[in-house]
């Protein structure tokens, strides 16, 4: 199909099938803003430079104690990256259970993490650690079952042609920036971000995505975001994304009715980039964290959970094992969650609800431990029950026309995950 140059006809291209049934993704945000690695709690760790014009915010206050009369652009030289390993990233990424990433290829302060002709001596190639890490991951990530993906900031806080037309930036900078990103990386997934200012039309996304859609080497499997234009996110574009649990409106995802699969990014702690300051009690849980995941694909959506890598290449040992734990809960209980669908749009305190075929998924919060009625699955003589996480019968008897599970004595000891349990229900 050939899609013309208007959101009328851009919207109606389907989001490609892999990303509704892949479930659960990983963003990295690195880069400069990594080198100081701070900023007050619960703000935005990457918006650092920007955080500089404000002399009453906290970044200014430590930049002038720590760096003194340092310019940000001189963090290139604490941008080192020395233990930076891609392969070891990518067994991470796929032990994790994820299967996608986005890594941030450029933030708004401009600074890109591979070569660009359009970002001359402003990239890790030209300057710093001389390497091009997205072509480093992506490599890496071949062979691991998890798609390689970017992030892409459409404007720039200091690029002197998006201070004197962000019209004339879009179409001289922004454009062919992309366009060479894409078919150099041939990425499946383009997050963008950074549009509320203008409109698309300021932005020609349209004219962007009509060639994305059309001719770019990736037309027929990648999958782009909503953000695209000040009036879009929600509403336009390819998946819709909600970050930290809003979308635009400020509207939860509970109050969102979406016609295609969407996408929910946060970080584990109160960041995206990493901050140095946050403690165990700005990061979620492994519950939490597996919980969030249940909740979002029983409604139909994905989680981009957030990574912030060091400087030195390394990921905060907390982050990792947030990640392992995720992974572990996954393998046991995945056919819970991979390739699955929306069950019922109802909600039910304690069980989430995901199908697949005929087959019913119930994920509890809590120990299978006595009787559970299950609110919004009927009572059929012929259901039967299982636990993925440890081989128990389970006796389904019918209360007032509802399924109600009798579970066992069970020996924690025999379960196989934590947190949360997964039931296939099935004739």
């Amino acid at each position: 199909m050939t899609y013309e140059n208007n959101w009328t006809s851009l919207n109606a291209r389907p989001v490609p099938e892999w990303f509704g049934k892949a479930k659960f993704g990983i963003f990295i945000h690195w880069g400069l803003y990594s080198v100081p690695g701070y900023t007050g709690k619960g703000q935005y760790a990457e918006w650092y430079r920007q955080q500089l014009n404000d002399p009453n915010h906290p970044a200014r206050a430590f930049h002038d104690r720590v760096y003194g009369g340092k310019k940000y652009e001189d963090f290139v030289s604490g941008f080192t990256a020395e233990l930076f390993d891609a392969n070891a990233w990518a067994k991470l990424f796929r032990d994790a259970g994820a299967k996608y990433i986005n890594l941030v290829s450029k933030h708004h302060d401009g600074f890109c993490l591979y070569p660009s002709k359009y970002a001359w001596n402003w990239n890790s190639w030209d300057v710093g650690p001389h390497r091009d890490f997205c072509m480093e991951l992506r490599e890496a990530m071949e062979g691991t079952g998890v798609k390689f993906g970017v992030y892409h900031s459409v404007y720039e806080w200091v690029h002197p042609l998006y201070l004197e037309s962000p019209e004339r930036y879009a179409l001289e900078h922004l454009h062919p920036m992309l366009k060479e990103l894409i078919e150099r990386y041939q990425p499946w997934t383009l997050f963008t971000d950074g549009e509320w200012d203008h409109p698309s039309e300021t932005w020609h996304s349209t004219e962007f995505l009509t060639w994305l859609y059309n001719e770019s080497s990736v037309r027929d499997f990648i999958v782009p975001n909503d953000r695209w234009g000040r009036e879009t996110r929600g509403h336009l574009g390819g998946n819709f994304t909600t970050e930290y649990g809003y979308i635009t409106g400020n509207q939860k995802i509970e109050d969102v009715v979406l016609d295609r699969p969407f996408e929910e990014c946060r970080g584990i702690g109160k960041s995206f980039g990493i901050n140095r300051i946050e403690t165990t009690e700005d990061y979620m849980s492994p519950k939490e964290c597996i919980e969030t995941l249940c909740s979002l694909v029983s409604k139909g959506g994905n989680f981009l959970l957030n990574i912030g890598p060091a400087a030195d290449g390394t990921i905060p040992v907390i982050m990792e094992e947030r990640l392992l734990q995720m992974g572990q809960w996954l393998q046991v209980n995945g056919d819970a969650i991979y390739d699955t669908e929306v069950y019922t749009k109802e909600t039910e305190d304690g069980v989430y609800y995901t199908k697949k075929g005929e087959t019913t998924y119930a994920i509890l919060n809590r120990f299978p431990f006595g009787a559970k009625v299950l609110e919004h699955v009927p009572y059929h003589p012929d259901l039967q029950a299982r636990l993925l996480s440890v081989d128990a019968p389970i006796t389904i008897r019918n209360h007032d026309g509802k399924a109600e599970l009798l579970f066992p004595a069970i020996d924690p000891e025999d379960v196989k995950c934590q947190w949360l349990y997964a039931v296939e229900i099935k004739k």
